[in-house]
């Protein structure tokens, strides 16, 4: 049980710090009229080749989104924008408002519309990447930032892309559903842990410290910035082991700064990058808690390396393990990149009007709805592949099912975090006046 709290406290602490970079890029983005001509640019194709070829595409395609083959970059319809635009800004009012993971439910959303996983992936990558190279400001300029741990993590970010590359599209061009198996069981089990742990954490607290305030991306409370500096056992045995090179950072916090070993680097980001070649996260919310607790790297200068590896790693996955494949929909990636900025932003100014403790519970019903939706998917698909015998029928009602929970619990979501804002939008202008 122990070891469960742990590794679930790991897991929501990196969905945090996550957050907190999407906010920061959300912020950066529409605080910047240049930045902002630039996102309307990309979008303009969308738009236009939605009008021109909407009528054309739309009985091409068997689902609202996607259609009968992965390679699709070229599809445009109004239909596939807007949804898409949804689907991102679901997922930005679970980050802005909870402040944890709202990108996890990004690639089950697009599956449980039709699209395939290894699409959805590359898509959710790719939109990452936008995200990052249109927002992201390089903290440098900070002086706690280590060039050299940043490069060295990102060689194996590279490695780790290439070899979740290699297996989504070896999986996909062995078989089509096997690739989709693959991925909807990744996500089920992630989700299901860190769902369970999210619920249990809840209930906990509404027991024993029912006032206690849960922060999200957008509270000023707790910024996280001492973490690191006292280090555990693992990141002190890791550093005692000298393998040169050692890169060396935290110049501010230790006389001489720290040392790790380039080996523990590379393998982290190898770990890194192969959860994100996978599942198309990006990778940032393994990034935080793997620095802080296992290699013992100060928040201060993660938050920095972290900003380096989306921008450089997620870049990488996205266009050389998926991109030149035909495995990215940019219609896709520019609408949830569009309604996941709005998102964020409306999700981040809600904590302030609304309790703690009911902020928690809704983070664990989002992340068990992305969990009930992946679990659900898998009867059907290992009915397919012949592995149990699951009536086709059976398997697309459950299916069905799952997918009308997951969309019901995330669309309620939306329309309450929607709902508040508008209902408190006055108190909320009065508080940016004062600020």
């Amino acid at each position: 049980m122990n070891h469960f709290r742990k590794w679930g406290k790991f897991m929501l602490m990196g969905a945090r710090a996550h957050a907190k970079w999407e906010l920061s890029v959300s912020s950066t983005i529409w605080g910047d009229k240049r930045r902002m001509i630039i996102l309307g640019m990309l979008t303009i194709p969308c738009i236009l080749g939605g009008i021109a070829f909407a009528d054309e595409i739309s009985g091409a395609l068997p689902n609202i989104l996607g259609g009968e083959h992965a390679y699709s970059p070229a599809f445009y319809s109004t239909s596939i924008f807007l949804v898409s635009i949804l689907i991102g800004l679901g997922a930005g009012l679970i980050t802005g408002c909870i402040g944890a993971g709202g990108g996890f439910i990004i690639a089950p959303a697009l599956m449980s519309v039709g699209v395939k996983g290894i699409l959805a992936v590359g898509t959710d990558l790719f939109h990452i990447f936008a995200k990052a190279i249109m927002g992201s400001v390089m903290h440098r300029k900070m002086g706690n930032v280590s060039v050299p741990l940043a490069i060295v993590f990102t060689i194996g970010m590279v490695l780790g892309m290439t070899a979740g590359g290699l297996i989504n599209r070896g999986l996909y061009q062995l078989n089509p559903v096997l690739s989709d198996t693959f991925i909807t069981t990744i996500y089920a089990l992630m989700l299901g842990f860190l769902g369970i742990y999210a619920m249990l954490d809840y209930l906990n607290a509404r027991k024993t410290r029912p006032n206690k305030e849960f922060q999200g991306a957008g509270e000023e409370a707790h910024s996280g910035r001492d973490e690191g500096v006292e280090m555990g056992n693992l990141p002190k045995k890791l550093q005692s082991i000298r393998i040169p090179p050692l890169i060396r950072f935290d110049y501010d916090f230790t006389p001489g700064g720290r040392g790790i070993s380039w080996v523990f680097l590379v393998l982290s980001g190898a770990v890194v990058g192969i959860a994100a070649g996978i599942m198309g996260v990006g990778g940032g919310f393994l990034t935080f808690p793997i620095f802080v607790y296992v290699l013992g790297v100060s928040s201060a200068t993660t938050v920095g390396t972290d900003i380096f590896q989306i921008i450089f790693g997620a870049g990488y996955g996205a266009i050389s393990q998926y991109a030149i494949y035909g495995f990215i929909f940019y219609t896709l990636a520019m609408g949830m990149l569009l309604g996941s900025l709005l998102g964020v932003q409306i999700g981040a100014m809600v904590t302030k009007v609304v309790p703690g403790i009911t902020i928690r519970g809704f983070y664990a019903m989002a992340v068990l709805a992305g969990f009930v939706n992946r679990i659900t998917a898998l009867p059907m698909k290992l009915g397919d592949m012949e592995i149990i015998p699951v009536p086709k029928q059976l398997g697309h009602v459950i299916e069905t099912i799952g997918m009308y929970v997951f969309f019901i619990i995330i669309a309620g979501f939306g329309v309450w975090v929607i709902g508040t804002f508008l209902k408190n939008v006055g108190r909320l202008k009065g508080e940016e006046v004062r600020a």
